[in-house]
């Protein structure tokens, strides 16, 4: 329905309009609002003592015109008395405007039948702002087809209030040429209009992405900051606190890291209707439309224009939009001015936000005041956020509150928050519970959750149903889910299909996981081997894809990966950095690692360090060290210690490896028996 404050356009003086647009903000008006806009009667220009006595005596000696313009000054004074005898004179004698003023009048003393009655004869006679009235009046009785003649009367002479009113009748049909009438009003400069128009845009802006065109934008102050939520592909330890009414939580096995919500990706169309859009919100938000100012921030935010959507939240902030003061101290805080976000935050709980009831309480669990967080947690559950109730639950979980966190989890779950469900489960797995599990996980998953999804792979894989832990791994993959994305990989390795497993360690790899890098490295690998040194003088070329992969993951810290850099460097020549890997794997436990690093220790002629690193390979299980101890040992005459070391490598083996250090057993026992 249209604003109450927009209707307050239907004062006519003389035989011309006289529009005064006062709009409102926000609000609708149901029956009777008629009555209030009748009240809301614009100024005439210029309208003074001097003027009003010099209508009067004309008005007084006949002049129909001067009539009209008294009475309609009489009525905007609220002297309803005084202005009624001038304005039916003037109508009488056929004049329009006050015909028109008179239904106002006449609406503001109750007699509303009457009034239409005289908004008809205006509107007949050409009356565009008693044709609004009167498209009005039949819209509130319910007669759509007469309101929406009445109000076309209007809008087609180029009432900006009669467009609106057309434009809001026809939304509320869903009829497409409600956008046409929008932006003849909004063209007029009519505030709610510019607003309403520009949401619609954005709406189409919506559309576009979900049809497929454009994926992975969002609009609207659902995304307006980083709210909370996580990427789903790191190992559940920890449950962080979410703040987001769109938010993407933790997972069986990870936990939510903030994020900032994606903007427009630059193509047609959603990004022109986006754009389209924020110049509409800025002509509303200029005119004191807060809701306005809050979209125009959300997308100059998405934009990186971070100073001025800043500025735009302020205003609307001030204006005591509290979704602004919450975005407002989100944007503070990812400028590292923590307290100012919490005052803005605060002002904004107060005043019935929850989600910046939950950064308030984020923020204080942050600090160790659980107390705080929790009152704050609560009153966000009490503002209706959902995410109350489940960060309750993960604040809980964090003291080990285990009963109180899956009540939480469950109230949160029940209310349909998907991440709650998932993390119900996790809660039920790990009590041993995994019959409980499995619905919330499914729950979550249907609803959604790309962690509940790869969760129910893990449950499923745990039972040997490989079937059905691959289908919701693909599903889980498909949503950009990076462990999952490994676990097809190796599942289409185990079926030798690497063309497809090499697409999904792609998406693994690309995600930051260290394995994915790691086995795509060695798929590459396996189809070209890597070439072999370099001719006398020539230099080393530039590094295989295959190598980079290597290198990747070896840097994240995968053993096998340092181990593989490390022989790549040592095929090349380069010793040093052949041993700067051997050194990373080997510290980090990797017993190839130490086996290497001590063969080119022994090449150096460090024997004294290569048998340190050969010692801690073969106590690890690695044969071939324990080998080349037993070999030192011979060279020293150190021959008991000779035969303790082949004893240990024939139970390591490999085969070779036993072999050989059998029959070195055998020499070193003949030698000390001869």
């Amino acid at each position: 329905m249209e604003n109450m404050g927009d209707r307050a356009t239907l004062l006519e003086t003389g035989r011309y309009v006289q529009p005064h647009v006062n709009e409102a903000t926000g609000g609708t008006t149901g029956a009777g609002g008629a009555g209030r806009v009748a009240g809301a009667v614009g100024a005439v220009d210029g309208a003074d003592t001097a003027a009003e006595a010099g209508y009067r005596k004309a008005a007084d000696a006949g002049d129909t015109a001067s009539m009209s313009l008294l009475g309609a000054m009489l009525l905007r004074r609220g002297d309803l008395d005084g202005a009624e005898p001038y304005l039916r004179a003037a109508t009488a004698e056929g004049e329009r405007a006050a015909a028109n003023n008179l239904g106002v009048l006449l609406h503001q003393r109750g007699y509303v039948d009457e009034a239409a009655g005289w908004w008809r004869i205006a509107a007949v006679a050409g009356s565009a702002p008693a044709a609004h009235a009167l498209g009005r009046h039949y819209r509130e009785l319910g007669d759509e087809p007469a309101a929406e003649y009445w109000l076309r009367q209007s809008a087609e002479q180029g009432h900006a209030l009669g467009a609106y009113a057309l434009a809001d009748l026809l939304e509320h049909r869903s009829d497409v040429g409600a956008e046409r009438w929008l932006r003849a009003a909004a063209e007029q400069g009519h505030r709610e209009a510019s607003y309403r128009l520009a949401r619609m845009l954005e709406r189409r802006a919506r559309e576009s992405v979900r049809a497929g065109a454009e994926p992975g934008y969002r609009t609207g102050p659902g995304a307006l900051a980083p709210r909370g939520g996580r990427t789903g592909q790191e190992p559940l330890l920890s449950l962080d606190p979410v703040t987001s009414t769109d938010p993407r939580l933790p997972a069986y096995a990870g936990a939510p890291a903030t994020g900032r919500a994606t903007g427009t990706n630059g193509s047609a169309p959603a990004a022109a209707l986006v754009t389209e859009a924020a110049q509409w919100y800025q002509q509303a938000a200029a005119r004191g439309h807060r809701r306005a100012a809050l979209h125009l921030g959300a997308i100059l935010e998405r934009r990186g224009e971070l100073k001025e959507a800043g500025r735009w939240y302020l205003s609307a902030a001030k204006d005591g939009e509290s979704r602004a003061a919450c975005a407002l101290g989100f944007l503070l805080r990812d400028a590292g001015d923590e307290e100012s976000a919490a005052v803005w935050w605060l002002r904004a709980a107060q005043d019935g936000d929850g989600n910046a009831a939950n950064a308030l309480g984020a923020l204080h669990a942050a600090r160790g005041e659980s107390q705080t967080a929790e009152r704050w947690y609560r009153a966000a559950m009490d503002a209706g956020d959902v995410n109350g109730a489940y960060n309750l639950g993960l604040l809980c979980a964090a003291q080990d509150r285990t009963v109180q966190a899956e009540q939480w989890y469950r109230r949160a779950a029940y209310a349909g928050h998907r991440e709650a469900a998932n993390a119900l489960a996790v809660l039920l797995l790990q009590a041993d519970d995994p019959t409980g599990a499995e619905p919330w996980f499914s729950k979550a998953a249907e609803a959604g959750s790309v962690d509940a999804a790869f969760n129910l792979g893990i449950l499923y894989a745990g039972r040997d149903d490989d079937g059905a832990a691959l289908r919701w791994y693909e599903r889980a993959a498909a949503a950009g889910h990076t462990e999952a994305a490994l676990q097809v990989g190796i599942a289409c390795l185990r079926d030798g299909d690497d063309r497809t497993a090499e697409r999904h360690l792609r998406c693994a790899a690309g995600g930051g996981s260290a394995e994915a890098a790691f086995r795509l490295a060695t798929v590459l690998d396996s189809r070209e081997p890597p070439p072999g040194p370099p001719a006398l003088g020539e230099p080393y070329g530039v590094k295989s894809e295959c190598e980079q992969w290597y290198e990747r993951a070896a840097e994240q810290g995968h053993r096998r990966a340092q181990v593989r850099v490390g022989m790549l460097a040592s095929a090349r020549g380069d010793n040093g950095e052949a041993a700067h890997w051997y050194r990373e794997a080997a510290e980090a436990g990797s017993r190839n690692g130490a086996f290497n690093l001590g063969l080119l220790l022994a090449r150096e002629g460090a024997e004294r360090e290569a048998a340190l690193w050969w010692t801690r390979a073969a106590q690890a299980g690695h044969g071939r060290a324990a080998l080349r101890l037993a070999l030192l040992a011979a060279r020293r005459g150190e021959l008991t210690e000779g035969q303790r070391w082949c004893a240990r490598a024939v139970e390591l083996g490999p085969a070779e490896v036993a072999e050989r250090a059998g029959r070195l057993r055998e020499a070193l026992h003949q030698e000390l028996t001869a």
